[in-house]
Parts: structure tokens; sequence; C-alpha cells
């Protein structure tokens, strides 16, 4: 026993001296290597670092053969040191960011009151208030809700500096600037987006959603001023130096008062028949032209110097009309970036209104390529350049709302970010303003470490009534040695306020043993939508050497939720298990998702990575990528389908294609914005005019211009017929109620894109659409035959298709077979179980949607049908508890209509009413939700 004993001691000391020259040695290696330039890329090609156990020169003199030890190998270690080398993440080294727009304690109430706030608004007073509802709604993150507050506040703009800002803004969502060959001042021919249209004051309400008229020349601008009556008694002649202008004294006269008394008045010049203007500050042509102005009120003859000169002398003299005309054709002359740079500083000295908001038009529409621009800094950032703009009205909360966001998303610890928020701060006026500019200057200094400006903003925000800035003194006095005040803070908001996720989320930042591990759970019980639970749990269970287990736990919401952060998480696992190929899978995603992303908090480019680990997996050749990428479609893998197309494009960058099915795949994961940028890629790298239009067209039509996205379409028909130009056209038809007619011509349609050459994914996909319009067209057996013609060719979708002509042939166990053929192949099933719990009776269903929602917890349908159920059974609390637990997280316009019903229902009308209002302020057109608010309103009045 004894012995054995010894040889476990001697065997343990042997260890310790073996991992420590491990260590040491790594250490050395990595400082001879850095010494001699290398790159951690050039460190791992070796496939030797140590000689083999039968080498003659062994470095290490051990008893027994180092291939032989029951711990981690050289080979292991260094792979580590390789992979992770900033080790794998810790449950006590991270926290979820302080969120950056305003957060409701009550979303529902606040949403109710501020429809409310928009139907007592004037029209022409309305911009700004839905500039609130934008920024009300930027919690919910749904970019298409956003473009529409973006354009509401546009259509209900007034004055020229709003409608600039706001069509600028509407630009940049749209990303028109990323589109090679495309100018600032393109247009989209809606009013919205028109630079022209931007420049004219006024309101015009039967303007909304008006065609603009880009290709009529504004020749308004200067050229169209009448006449004025003057006194014609005489000619006045003007030395300038060596040169003399005539012109009519009473013309001259009648452009302002000043001059009238100069030539009228008591002046001596109103003596005299030459009048010497040499130190005026106007030239002989520009003499000319002001006299020429007199006599035709006409400008267009003028060089830009010689307006300017106008502009000049127009001020010096006071002359409105002449100041006017010229601020007006130099807004209409001013054509690129580089012009207003340079007019930018004399049109503010000049006081031009309408030139300087031409030229910030141009600087804000090349947003964000100008932004570290020194004129453009120069022009916005400090409190003298906002004072500067305010003499001309172009300073606003509006304008620095927008900037401040631009910077923001660019790079949020920058000075400039900084700057700009303390002029949003300056300029805010109203209580949401003021809560919303010190929140995010506050966010913007704690991720600076300046942890005590950050509390006196996030404080001053509380005062202003956003109650979620409390996170942020939290986080400060944490930051600050004070977790026990921070605790007792949370603690204290969970106390007053109705509980909600990311309360319990916060208080276990500051929580302690169980209690933090209780706290993280009841956050995702509330909220199952926040990703740091899963993460928090997940690197929990990698501390405790269960990462088999982290990974189950972080796909629980990748598989619904596709975020950066957790896909990195998981990436970090599967490279600690060995799985390279999984992990190269998800690097290469995040990629997708951000071309320029880092790994291990910002310290490792992720394509640096993913060149280190394909070196340890077997490569595909391009037909293996291809059969790869059926096979992913197939089983509904589409972050394997991104990893694989990722690949292709490394080998093919110039693909459109690609970039375009790349951008199908990242709007069914909801990743909307890399799914614009993958669109614009794909048009970008197009090499025939009728393929970029196509994209061009999606591009429209995602951003909700549906009509031009339709023009699009037939404008590349007409040059080559193809299968995207006749696709794009079928689909934008279709997202419509259509009748007999119109769905045959949608069929039409989508039969010539089928005779037309295209890869089998999108085959798939077109038959699966003609399926379901000769569903909608009661021609079953044909779309049964569209649906197994794509089942052929791998679209695995088709099931679902399949199910439903089934069941409308009242053969449910057919429909429910069929759904359950998708929920074995799919890799992504709620969608599946949701819908196959319409084709079995109740308790089945029940199953199948308690399968749903825990797969994905946003899909509302099965909240909305077990409140059904709830209510058919007489039991109304727990029907409202149903929807009011999903609403808290996902305030969906159904659910709203819905629990606005069940309260009508119960006679709880003020409830009724406050759903109503809330699900409006979602969509004011919603017809049900309008019936039933008006029906409401009516019987509330009734029982008062």
């Amino acid at each position: 026993m004894s012995t054995c004993t010894d040889s476990n001691e001697e065997r343990n000391i042997w260890k310790s001296r073996f991992v420590s020259l491990i260590r040491r040695y790594s250490l050395e290696l990595s400082h001879t290597m850095r010494g001699r330039g290398f790159k951690l890329k050039d460190r791992c090609k070796t496939t030797q670092v140590h000689p083999s156990e039968t080498s003659t020169s062994n470095p290490f003199p051990f008893p027994f053969p180092i291939s032989k030890l029951h711990f981690p190998t050289i080979n292991s270690i260094l792979q580590e040191s390789a992979f992770l080398p900033y080790g794998l993440p810790r449950t006590d080294s991270f926290e979820p960011p302080v969120e950056l727009c305003l957060k409701s304690v009550d979303f529902v109430e606040s949403l109710a009151e501020l429809y409310r706030k928009i139907q007592m608004t004037q029209d022409f007073d309305k911009s700004l208030v839905y500039l609130e509802q934008y920024a009300l709604l930027c919690s919910l993150g749904d970019p298409k809700l956003l473009r529409r507050c973006l354009q509401s506040a546009r259509l209900h703009a007034v004055d020229v500096h709003s409608k600039v800002v706001l069509s600028a803004w509407l630009r940049f969502e749209r990303r028109e600037d990323e589109l090679v060959g495309s100018s600032a001042l393109d247009c989209i021919g809606r009013v919205v987006e028109c630079p022209n249209a931007a420049l004219l004051h006024g309101y015009d309400p039967n303007s909304v959603f008006d065609h603009c008229l880009c290709s009529n020349e504004i020749s308004h601008f200067g050229n169209n001023f009448l006449s004025s009556e003057s006194q014609e008694d005489g000619v006045v002649c003007f030395c300038i130096g060596n040169e003399e202008v005539n012109c009519i004294r009473g013309k001259i006269a009648a452009l302002s008062a000043p001059l009238k008394s100069m030539l009228y008045g008591n002046f001596i010049e109103s003596d005299k028949q030459r009048i010497d203007f040499t130190h005026v500050g106007i030239s002989a042509d520009g003499m000319r032209a002001v006299d020429f102005f007199t006599r035709t009120r006409r400008l267009d003859s003028c060089s830009p110097n010689l307006l300017l000169e106008l502009l000049s002398f127009a001020n010096r003299f006071c002359c409105e009309e002449m100041k006017s005309a010229c601020d007006c054709y130099l807004a209409s002359l001013l054509s690129d970036i580089d012009e207003a740079l340079v007019l930018i500083d004399y049109a503010l000295e000049e006081r031009a209104h309408l030139l300087v908001a031409s030229c910030l038009q141009l600087m804000l529409r090349e947003l964000p390529g100008y932004l570290y621009n020194p004129r453009v800094l120069n022009t916005f950032c400090s409190s003298e350049a906002r004072e500067r703009l305010a003499t001309v009205g172009q300073a606003s909360f509006l304008l620095y709302y927008f900037l401040s966001q631009v910077a923001i998303e660019d790079n949020m610890m920058s000075k400039v970010t900084v700057m700009l928020l303390e002029r949003l701060k300056e300029c805010a006026s109203e209580r949401w303003q003021k809560a919303l500019a010190l929140h995010q200057l506050g966010c913007v200094l704690l991720e600076r470490k300046d942890y005590k400006e950050a509390q006196h903003c996030f404080e001053m925000a509380i005062e202003a009534g956003n109650i979620y800035s409390i996170v942020g003194v939290a986080r400060t006095k944490l930051k600050q040695g004070q977790r026990f005040l921070a605790y007792e803070l949370i603690n204290d908001i969970i106390t007053k306020y109705k509980p909600t996720g990311w309360m319990y989320q916060e208080r276990s930042l500051y929580s302690l043993g169980k209690q933090k591990i209780l706290d993280v759970n009841d956050a995702t019980r509330l909220d199952p939508t926040l990703s740091f639970p899963y993460k928090y749990r997940a690197i929990a269970m990698v501390e405790d050497s269960q990462i088999e287990a982290a990974v189950a736990e972080i796909n629980r919401i990748v598989d619904f939720k596709v975020s950066p952060d957790c896909i990195e998480l998981r990436a970090w696992c599967f490279i600690a298990l060995e799985d390279y190929q999984s992990a190269i899978r998800d690097i290469r995603a995040l990629l997708t998702l951000d071309p320029n992303f880092m790994m291990f908090r910002g310290k490792m480019r992720a394509d640096h990575l993913v060149e280190l680990l394909s070196q340890h997996v077997q490569p595909w050749s391009p037909a293996d990528c291809w059969m790869q990428l059926y096979d992913r479609w197939s089983f509904v893998d589409d972050i394997g389908s991104l990893s694989v197309i990722y690949q292709m494009l490394i080998n093919d960058p110039g693909r459109s294609v690609l970039r375009f099915r790349q951008s199908l795949l990242l709007l069914r994961l909801n990743c909307q914005k890399a799914a614009m940028r993958s669109l614009r890629l794909a048009r970008n790298h197009s090499t025939s005019k009728y393929e970029k239009l196509v994209y061009e067209g999606w591009i429209l039509y995602d951003t909700g211009h549906r009509e031009e996205a339709l023009a699009k379409a037939e404008e590349s028909i007409s040059i080559q017929r193809s299968f995207e130009a006749f696709f794009l056209k079928a689909y934008a038809l279709a997202d419509t109620t259509l009748d007999s007619e119109s769905s045959s011509y949608v069929i039409q349609l989508l039969e010539e894109a089928l005779k037309c050459p295209s890869d089998g994914l999108r085959k798939g996909q077109a038959l699966n659409n003609l399926g379901s319009i000769y569903v909608d067209c009661n021609k079953l057996d044909l779309a049964a035959d569209c649906y197994v013609s794509a089942l052929e060719i791998k679209h695995t979708r088709a099931h679902q298709g399949l199910a439903r002509v089934y069941h409308l042939k009242n053969d449910r166990k057919a429909a429910y077979e069929e759904m359950t053929k998708l929920i074995d192949k799919a890799q992504n099933k709620a969608s599946a179980y949701e819908k196959r719990s319409e084709y079995c009776d109740r308790d089945m269903a029940s199953n199948d949607l308690s399968m749903a929602t825990q797969l994905d917890p946003l899909r509302t349908y099965p909240y909305r049908y077990r409140a059904a159920v709830l209510m058919d059974d007489q039991r109304e609390t727990e029907a409202v508890e149903e929807l009011t637990g999903a609403i808290s997280f996902k305030p969906d316009l159904q659910m709203l209509n819905l629990r606005a019903a069940f309260h009508e229902s119960m006679t709880d009308f003020s409830r009724a009413l406050q759903d109503c209002e809330a699900a409006l302020c979602l969509d004011s057109n919603h017809k049900d939700t309008l019936d039933l608010y008006s029906r409401t309103r009516i019987q509330a009045r009734q029982n008062t």
C-alpha cells in the first residue's frame, strides 16, 4: 500500500514538474518567435514542435515516455495556446451592455400614451411626435417598424431643416451610399427621400407617399420671382475701380430700404449720378448681375462666384428678395460633398438659410463615410459650431439625434460620439429628449470608464423620467466598488414596479451564490429572449468542465435568436472540445454578420482564427461546397448554410448569386442589417445591368418600396428574361390580397421563372410559392404536384405546403404525418411543431405548441392559441395572464388586439382601450383594432 502511495506522490511530483517545464518552454518559445517577427499563424504551421519520443535528443528527462502520460500532452497544450490564447470566458469577467434606448417599465402604457399624443397633435406638428415614437420603439429592434416611424416623421415635417435631416436618415437606413455609382442626390422616386423635395418649405397632407418630380429641374429656385414696381426715373452709374456700371436708379432703390434711402433720401449719393462702389465688396461683373436681376428677376446666367458676390451684396444692403433668390439658386446648384464642404462656412457667415440646408443635406447623405472629415466635424461637433448652425435654424435635437446614432454605430467610444451626444443634450427641450440624450451619453461614458460622469448623466436621465437609467447608475457604482449599493438600487426597482426580465438580469450582476443563479433563471422565465442568462449558465458549465452541456445551453437561444455574442461563445466551446469543424462553421457565420468581427473580446481577428483552425479540418472543393450547401439547406440549417456560402465566397468573392442567397438566409434569421449589406454587395458585384436591377429591386422591396421594386423587375425583364426578375415580380405582386385575375398573373410569372436557368435551391422556392398560389386558388392537385417537385430537389419546407393540401382535402392524418417528416428533417423545428398542431386533437396540439414555445419563445401563435382555449373554458384571468406574460417581452400587435378583446368581453374597458391604443401605436391602420377601439370607446362612454 505504501509503495503505491509513494508511486502516486512521485507521479504527482513529476506531473507538477512537467506542467511547469511546459509552461516555461511555451513562454520561451513564444518570446523567441516574437523576436523573429513570426505571427501566430506562422507558429502553427509546423507539424512537430518538439522531437518525438524516439528522438535521441529529448529535452525533458522523464522516467517514462511522454506519450503515456495521463494528463494533457504537449500537442494539446500548444493547440490550446494557439486556438484559445486568451482562455475561456469566466462568469466574473463579463456582463450585458446597458441598452442605449429608452426602456419603459410599463411598455404597453407608454405605447398607449404616445398613441393618444399622436392623435391629439395637429398634423403639421406631428413630426417630432413620430420621432419620439421612433425613440420608444428602438427597444423592439424592428427595422421596418422604425423605418415607418421615420417616414411618418418626414411626411409630417414642415420646415426645410427637418425634411433634410429625415430624408438623409431614411437614406442612411437603406445605406444607399454603399451602392457603387450612387450619388448622394440620387432619389428612388418617393417624396420622403427626395433631396429636392426636402428643400421646399411647407406641409402638404396630399403628398403622402407621392412620387417626387426629380426629372423636372427645380426651375423655381431663383428664376420665377415677379418683378416689383419701381420708379424708372433715370440712370445711376456705379464706379468700381476703373469700370462703370449703369443701372436704373429706381430699380436699384427698390431692392431694399437702405438702398432707397441712399438713392432717394438725405444721403449725398441721392444727388449724384456717379457713385463710387469700389470699396463696397462687389466687382463690376457682380454689379452688372445686380442690374440684370433688377430688370429680369433672373439669376440663371450668373456663375456661382457671381452668385456669392450677389449674396454678400444682398446681405450688406438688406436686399431680402435678391438674397432669397441667390440662396435658393445656389442651393439648387450644389451637387457634391466637396462643394458643400467649401461653401458651408460661407453660407453660415452670410446666413443663407437654404444654402446651409443644402450643404448639410449633402454632408448628411454621405454619412457615415464623411463622419470624421475635419470640416464635417468642425461644422457639427463643438458648442460654437452648434450655435452657428442655430443662427440659421439648422441646429436641432433631430439633427444631433441622427448624427449621434451614426457615430454610436460606427464607434461608440470615440470622442466624436461624446461631443455629438453633448450637443444632443444641449438641444434637448422635452423630457423624453433630455432622458434619451443623458442616458446615451451615460452609456458612452460608462464604456469609456468615466464612471463618475456617467453616473451623473444616468441620474439626470432618471430625473427626466427614464427609470431604466437606474441600471446605468448601478453599473457605475459596481465599477467604483459599491456592489451592495448597486444591489439595493435594482432590488428597489423590483419592489416598486412589476418585475421584468431585465430587472432580474441586472440584479444577478450584484448577487452572490445561489441568489445569483436564481436571478438569472428568473430573468429567463420572465423574458426568454435575453441572451445574457443563457451565456452565464453556459460559462458556469464550462467552468465545471461541462462543455457539451454549455453548447446545449447556448443552442437554446441560438436556435431562435442569432446574435454574435452567443455564436462566438459557442465557437469557443467547440474549440475547447476540439470540434474544429463546428467552430469554423460558427466563426464563418460570425464573419457573415460582421466581416470585421474580433474574437476573444476584440483581441484576434475572426478570419485569422478561421485560417488557423482550417489547417486541422478536411478542405472542401467547390463541388463539395455545393453538396454541403444542398444538404444544409435541406436540413433547414441556416447557420450551416451561411458558413458554406462564406467559404464559397472566399474562393469566388464576385459571385453575386451567392451574396444574394446569403441575404435570403440572413433575412430568415432576422438579421436584417446584415441581409441588406449582402444584397448591396450582390448588386455591386453584378456584371450585367439586368442583374443589378433585380438586386436593386429586392433592396427596395425589403425597405418598403413595393412599387419601385416592381418597376425594377419589369425593367430587368425588358433587358433579359431571368429567373430572379420574374420571381421578384411575382413575389412583390403576391404581397397583397390577390383576386382570381391577379393570382393567374402571379402563376404565369412563376411559371416563366421556372423556365429560366437557375439552381435547384431557388427553383424549389419558386415551386413552393407556386404551390401556395394554387392552394389559394383551390387548385389542390396542381399545388400538390408543385410541392412534390420541390421536395424532389430537397426543398424540405415544401412538406408544410403538402400538409396543407392534405388538410384541405380533409385528410388530417396525412397532413400530420407530412409535418412529422418536416420535424424529423429540419434542424429548426419550432415552426413545424406550430404548424403540426393544426392537424391533431387539442391535447396533442397543446404538446406541439408547448414544444414550439420552448424552441422559439418569439412565436406568438402558441400564446394566442392557449389563451383562446382558456377563454373558451371560461378561465378569463388565466387567458389574460397567458398573453400578458408574452407581451411583457414581445409586445406583438396580434396579442395586444386579442388581449383587448378579452378585456372588452370582461367589461374592463379601460384596459381594453389601453391595449387598443398600444396596438395602434405599432400600426395605426390595423382594421380589426380600429374597429375594436371604436366599439370599446362607445361602450366605455355608455357605462360611465
